[in-house]
């Protein structure tokens, strides 16, 4: 890249760490607690039901569907209430969800690539869900950190790429987004003149229906910071 970008922002799942994983383990620690200390509840939820209840909540109030700290409290909420139990106990159930949410395992390249690409550039992140960086200890790393939540909008949106770029003091054009969805991140940011950057772990292939290929195109962090900075 010859012009080089006056800032960058990450998304952050699959492109810090493998978001699976953390989801699954934090879904296991929160059924572990409705079930150790509100096992009449547990015994009346099965195992689609969150997700059912989440879906719905959605479909419902659309202007919200972007929050995931709301849908999945108000769905543990109104489960509890469904079954006649306290509504509280929907909001201490997320608390153990997200404390577990945040405990990540970041992919090998990440740290040493944010701390050579931080040199150079101003650096951000977005993601539409609900991990903090700073609760992941990379806060520092990072000028400006937003989500769905906070912009009200979820990427592609473009409502979010240009918030990211005033926030910033950039032009769309002087900002490169780095992420690993090709819709979300790629096709989202380039809509609005942002540069793209596909962080392709899994070695896919850029499909015609993606639509324009990114910009750049590397399998982890450390290759970009190798095309960035030399």
């Amino acid at each position: 890249m010859s012009d080089l970008p006056r800032a960058i922002c990450f998304d952050l799942d699959d492109t810090f760490w493998a978001v699976q994983p953390v989801l699954q383990r934090a879904e296991a620690r929160m059924r572990a607690f409705l079930e150790d200390e509100h096992p009449a509840l547990a015994a009346c939820l099965g195992p689609d039901d969150l997700l059912e209840a989440r879906r719905a909540l959605a479909v419902d109030q659309p202007d919200r569907a972007h929050d995931m700290t709301w849908l999945r409290t108000e769905a543990l909420r109104r489960l509890a209430v469904r079954h006649g139990h306290d509504a509280a106990i929907g909001n201490r159930a997320f608390e153990v969800f997200i404390e577990a949410r945040h405990e990540v395992e970041l992919f090998s390249d990440v740290r040493s690539a944010l701390a050579r690409l931080g040199g150079r550039f101003r650096l951000a992140t977005f993601s539409n869900g609900n991990a903090c960086v700073h609760r992941i200890g990379i806060g520092d790393h990072f000028e400006l950190s937003l989500n769905a939540e906070s912009v009200g909008y979820a990427k592609p949106n473009p409502v979010v790429f240009e918030t990211l770029a005033q926030r910033l003091g950039v032009q769309p054009s002087q900002m490169l987004h780095v992420g690993d969805h090709p819709e979300n991140d790629i096709t989202g940011a380039a809509a609005v003149g942002c540069r793209t950057g596909w962080v392709n772990r899994r070695g896919l292939s850029w499909l015609p229906e993606f639509g324009a290929p990114p910009d750049l195109e590397v399998p982890d962090l450390e290759a970009l910071a190798h095309r960035l900075c030399g």
